[in-house]
């Protein structure tokens, strides 16, 4: 077993001890495993909530554990407008924490053969763990940034994996792949697009992030109705996600989940 595959199963195992990870997708996320999808730069913090870049070929056994850690890592930093060679200001993208993503797989209630839409590709990660579940064709990932939705492309398809990757504005949905039985946004929202409800069928869950400039942050979980409307509640209250971009507001940086 190499050292990746080792870390990786001592991440599962932890995840399930602690009740986060069911048995359900315990398959999935040994068949994807967590560091091909962490770049070979990544952004930690400095010790004065300065992200600054680590890079794998600087110390590569720290790297790998960095990517096996139940911790977000930050894989841009103001958009992508500073060169990976020190510091940054503010986390722009990252891959989330594992307890998170397994935690939200589940309210998710995926099944296999649904048609799934995720809002915010990040590295891929996500994405490969959906397809795993519900099949390479019924899952669509929209990511705004061309560059990081470039990057997740040619990751997935290193990993073996092949949903749709949609450049655009996660706020519009993806119309041509619609109805789904399935939308999760990994970036937080002050308003849950209807663009999402419109194209999520009746009976369909929507998992978002929400969060306000004085909180946090919260997971909600709507069920759409024949009506075209979209009720649920909260679901988790521990979480802290980046904005979609089309509802940032000025807050101060927090770490990203």
């Amino acid at each position: 077993m190499s050292d990746a595959e080792a870390l990786n199963q001592q991440l599962i195992d932890e995840l399930a001890d602690a009740g986060v990870l069911s048995d359900r997708w315990r398959p999935a996320f040994l068949a994807v495993p967590r560091h091909l999808f962490v770049p070979d730069v990544i952004w930690v913090d400095a010790g004065d909530g300065t992200p600054t870049a680590r890079r794998r070929e600087d110390d590569p056994a720290a790297w790998l554990e960095t990517a096996y850690a139940d911790e977000p890592i930050g894989t841009q930093v103001d958009d992508g407008t500073t060169p990976d060679t020190g510091r940054g200001l503010l986390v722009t993208s990252s891959i989330s924490k594992p307890s998170i993503v397994s935690r939200m797989l589940h309210y998710l209630q995926v099944e296999p053969d649904m048609r799934v839409l995720e809002i915010g590709t990040g590295t891929g990660w996500n994405a490969a763990l959906l397809t795993h579940m519900a099949g390479g064709q019924n899952v669509t990932t929209v990511e705004i940034d061309a560059a990081i939705a470039d990057r997740a492309r040619k990751t997935l398809a290193e990993a073996g994996v092949s949903p749709t990757v949609v450049t655009g504005d996660g706020a519009d949905g993806y119309p041509p792949g619609a109805p789904y039985d399935r939308v999760i946004a990994t970036a937080a929202v002050q308003h849950v697009p209807y663009a999402w409800v419109e194209q999520t069928r009746p009976g369909g869950l929507i998992l978002t992030p929400w969060a306000t400039a004085f909180d946090e942050g919260a997971l909600v979980l709507l069920t759409v109705d024949e009506h075209g409307t979209a009720h649920g509640r909260f679901v988790d209250n521990t979480v802290a996600f980046m904005w979609l971009r089309a509802q940032r507001t000025p807050a101060p940086n927090r770490r990203p989940t």
